[in-house]
């Protein structure tokens, strides 16, 4: 059953369901719609700027619960929940982390990543049954996304956890939205109207992406993922990527790129053969 939202949220206009600034867009020429689009685009990290301390609080809580074992979680609908899901799977490739160190849940399922599943925002009982696939408890951390803020789906994920003990963040694009007021932890990036009215997978979608690049960069980085700048444990799954680790391994030893090729091809990443070079563990 779908979630009401009643009192004065619904009852003025949500940010992101204002009226576009521009108006008569399909009588614009091609450079001004790029243009238009572009100038709108330039505002979101700003709008992103101004959230950094809820950002910090986030990503603070959520250090502390996966140094002491627990997972990250992402929640979401439509264009939110397909960054979930993208932030999520980036993680194990880029700092060689398990698969369900941070997971992304959509609603509708892995069928919703390509082709909208209809209503499935709409329940909010769903999220908490998907979540127990995963045998979530209160050792981990889940973070709704809704660009609206009012996503049944999102809403009723974080209620329930709530309720189990779990800790709870969120990232929406409207002010005192019925999300926030179930997270714990709830950053709100307020964009703006978007170019095209109410498509939130423009600004809000930027908006929530640098902010899941953030946090997730910040964790991994807090969690010894990263030495200096380099991605230290990232998994060498193409020849790109291979050649970027020959080259970390042969700046961090000062060995030949045939010499550092052999020690990847022998421990497997950069941090394996770097440590057994040097044979120091390192920090």
């Amino acid at each position: 059953m779908p979630i009401l939202h009643e009192g004065k949220f619904l009852m003025m206009k949500r940010t992101t369901e204002q009226d576009s600034a521009y108006d008569n867009l399909e009588q614009m020429s091609l450079d001004e719609l790029l243009r238009g689009i572009n100038n709108e685009d330039k505002t979101v990290a700003f709008a992103v700027e101004k959230s950094i301390p809820a950002i910090k609080k986030l990503a603070e809580a959520v250090v502390k619960k996966m140094k002491a074992g627990g997972r990250l979680f992402y929640i979401g609908a439509g264009t939110s929940g397909r960054l979930g899901v993208v932030d999520a799977s980036e993680c194990p490739p880029t700092y060689g982390v398990p698969f369900d160190w941070v997971i992304g849940i959509i609603a509708g399922g892995d069928t919703a990543i390509r082709r909208a599943v209809e209503f499935a925002e709409d329940d909010e009982e769903q999220a908490w049954a998907d979540l127990q696939e995963y045998d979530i408890t209160k050792k981990d951390v889940l973070v709704g996304l809704a660009a609206s803020g009012t996503t049944p789906y999102v809403i009723g994920g974080l209620k329930k956890a709530n309720e189990m003990g779990l800790v709870t963040g969120c990232i929406v694009c409207n002010e005192g939205s019925p999300v926030a007021a179930q997270a714990q932890f709830p950053v709100e990036v307020v964009v703006g109207p978007e170019f095209v009215t109410g498509s939130t997978r423009m600004k809000s979608g930027t908006a929530q992406k640098l902010v899941l690049n953030m946090v997730s960069t910040a964790v991994m980085i807090q969690l010894g993922r990263v030495k200096g700048n380099k991605m230290f444990d990232m998994q060498l799954t193409n020849h790109k990527l291979v050649g970027r680790a020959v080259d970390m391994v042969v700046k961090a030893t000062g060995l030949d790129a045939e010499s550092a090729q052999k020690l990847l091809d022998q421990y497997g990443s950069v941090r394996k053969a770097v440590e057994n070079y040097k044979g120091v563990q390192m920090d």
